[in-house]
């Protein structure tokens, strides 16, 4: 096959594939058009525990004990980041961080934005502090792998799944380590996104 084609042939198959924002996520507010804003972390499939380093930007594997922290259990059933334009102040109650999301697709490369639907919240203690976990689904249909737009149908159509994903961070960290609160619909989760946006964004 001739180079020209070749390429051609690879551009047409790259225009097809949907993608993922490609942006400076520091510049990104939470709210967008039609939903909001997640920057992902740790892509679905990963055990390393990645995270985004909050002096320079970038994003690091975690270090326990001088060495990479790798998650002892199954890998990340979902994309796991944070909500952009957010932070859980302390004074408020908050840990200090941006809000966590889980958001249910197809691996999304480290570092990379997309636009969410959240359809749940998770709330676990740990070490005796409320843990909220935002649970989403990607607003462009194309991404989705699950088609729950909202919590009714999360937990009437794909109830295993919402176990699967209680059952892993129930246990990720060693067992006994989590402690299940509850789940909370959409409503609760988009509320609390707001609570936590930064006026300036």
């Amino acid at each position: 096959m001739k180079p020209q084609l070749l390429c051609c042939l690879l551009l047409g198959l790259l225009a097809c594939q949907p993608a993922v924002q490609q942006v400076n996520w520091k510049t990104l507010g939470a709210k967008t058009e039609k939903g909001y804003n997640a920057v992902i972390e740790i892509p679905a499939g990963t055990n390393h525990k990645i995270e985004v380093n909050k002096n320079s930007g970038t994003f690091e594997v975690d270090r326990e004990d001088g060495r990479e922290r790798v998650i002892d259990f199954l890998p990340y059933p979902g994309n796991y980041g944070f909500i952009p334009g957010t932070l859980m102040d302390k004074a408020r109650g908050g840990d200090g961080d941006a809000l966590d999301v889980l958001v249910i697709a197809e691996s999304v490369p480290t570092g990379q934005a997309i636009e969410i639907q959240p359809i749940a919240a998770l709330q676990l203690l740990d070490q005796g502090e409320l843990d909220t976990k935002i649970i989403a689904v990607p607003t462009d249909s194309s991404l989705q792998v699950m088609h729950a737009v909202d919590f009714e149908s999360f937990l009437l159509e794909y109830n295993m799944a919402m176990n699967i994903i209680q059952d892993w961070f129930l246990n990720y960290k060693g067992l006994g380590k989590m402690e299940l609160q509850g789940w909370k619909d959409e409503l609760y989760a988009k509320a609390e996104i707001e609570k936590w946006m930064l006026k300036s964004k």
